[in-house]
């Protein structure tokens, strides 16, 4: 479809929704007003649940629902936040969060002046703690920025010491197996003919390539090598970017059921923690209980040290019924969001003293979903009354992840500001996108931002 047809198309759908969300807002308005008034005449007490001094909270990562979760977290716990988020994406429709005291723009991390405008910030508003909710990319700029940020206010996030072993998909198998946990086989790959020189008549499985730089687009391909013939085994490795630069791994692929984690570290310790089942494109989450990958994360993350976010991906192998950990990203996972309703997580970013960590989500935790990516998965599964009726349950059993009703405009703002600002803008560049990321906040596009 033509770009500029496919935006426009896009712009008008969010524009006709746009009297529905205008009237969940007005009515969750009057719903917020009525409690307030009624609080008044009972006496009720509504204010924040405060947890020790109030303190000053800087998150980047604006654009994305986690910051969100996270803002909303620290502000109902009684602390003051702060988010930034890049020039490209200012219009956040989360700035306008009723748990957001003020909104920054900082450069982008590859920016020269991107640690001293951290710095800035956090010297001026008097900041206590920096969370960064970053892209792959930016996770290696704030660990890089630690040194120059630790003296005014505490960092949660991974030190460059431990950045690059767990960022690093094949460092970080090599770290797990000197720890004794479980992973799956793999080679680094610095030259398409050592996929080519690699025999693989002994794998008792198939191998997939990886690239160990996050690839939006390639990461989902998961073509199984061997293929039919050396010559196209040949090609297709010959065909990806693989060099001494842009290393990549060659890795066992294991059938199965995935999983994927999320975890806040406070000096070694799991202070937050989620399991969800996975998929390539993750936009559902619900918890579940499988002790193995818990007792896994917490052994690793005990035996690094580190503080900060981290999240693990997981397979459970349909050949042996074992949990092999494919992959850690050490920053926060979407699934933070199924603490929404726990304001107890700005204590689990603070503190590692609790005695009932890991923080995990309560057991009457709704699943969570993007209400417009289920509205799109509708209108696509319509001539499937099956998954379409699978949908509307997904709607009526679960919780967007966005919403809420005692702080509606985010909502209202991601959906008929954020993203549309976004589309008018690919209108002028006409670059196009694979798919709107509501939960990211961000177009999907070849070659990223």
């Amino acid at each position: 479809m033509n770009i500029r047809l496919k935006n426009l198309l896009v712009v008008s759908g969010l524009t006709l929704l746009l009297p529905v969300t205008l009237a969940v807002v007005l009515a969750s308005l009057i719903a917020r007003l009525i409690e307030v008034l009624v609080s008044k005449v009972v006496g009720a007490n509504k204010g924040h649940q405060q947890v020790g001094l109030k303190k000053t909270i800087l998150i980047s990562g604006g654009k994305m629902t986690k910051a969100l979760t996270l803002a909303r977290a620290f502000h109902a716990a009684g602390h003051r936040v702060i988010l930034a988020e890049t020039p490209r994406y200012a219009s956040t429709g989360h700035r306008f969060s009723l748990a957001v005291s003020k909104f920054y723009t900082i450069p982008g991390p590859q920016d020269p002046s991107y640690t001293q405008a951290l710095l800035s910030i956090i010297q001026q508003e008097s900041v206590d703690e920096y969370v960064p909710v970053c892209s792959p990319l930016a996770s290696f700029y704030d660990s890089y920025a630690i040194p120059s940020l630790a003296p005014f206010c505490r960092v949660v996030h991974v030190d460059p010491n431990n950045i690059v072993d767990l960022d690093d998909k094949y460092k970080f198998a090599k770290k797990a197996e000197q720890l004794g946990l479980r992973v799956p086989k793999t080679l680094l790959i610095t030259d398409p003919q050592q996929v080519v020189d690699f025999d693989f008549t002994n794998a008792s499985r198939p191998f997939i390539l990886k690239s160990i730089a996050y690839d939006a687009i390639r990461r989902l391909d998961l073509t199984r090598l061997p293929l039919e013939t050396s010559e196209k085994t040949a090609s297709f490795a010959q065909s990806l970017p693989i060099s001494t630069d842009n290393p990549w791994i060659l890795q066992e692929f294991i059938e199965g059921d995935e999983y994927c984690t999320h975890g806040t570290v406070i000096n070694g310790v799991l202070t937050v923690y989620c399991c969800c089942e996975s998929s390539a494109f993750q936009i559902n989450y619900s918890h579940v209980e499988e002790v193995d990958i818990e007792e896994w994360v917490t052994h690793f993350v005990s035996a690094m040290e580190f503080t900060g976010q981290a999240s693990f991906d997981f397979i459970r192998a349909s050949d042996d019924g074992k949990f092999y950990a494919i992959e850690c990203n050490p920053r926060a996972h979407s699934a933070i969001t199924l603490f929404s309703n726990r304001p107890e997580l700005a204590m689990a970013n603070l503190s590692s003293t609790a005695d009932f960590y890991p923080l995990k989500p309560l057991e009457n935790c709704r699943p969570t979903y993007w209400l417009f990516h289920e509205l799109w998965r509708f209108a696509k599964q319509l001539r499937s009354p099956r998954d379409a009726l699978a949908v509307v349950k997904t709607i009526l059993t679960g919780k967007d992840s966005v919403f809420n009703w005692r702080d509606p405009f985010p909502f209202l703002m991601l959906h008929h500001w954020h993203i549309p600002s976004l589309l008018v803008k690919d209108l002028h560049e006409q670059r196009g996108w694979l798919r709107i990321d509501f939960n990211i906040g961000k177009l999907v596009q070849e070659g990223g931002d």
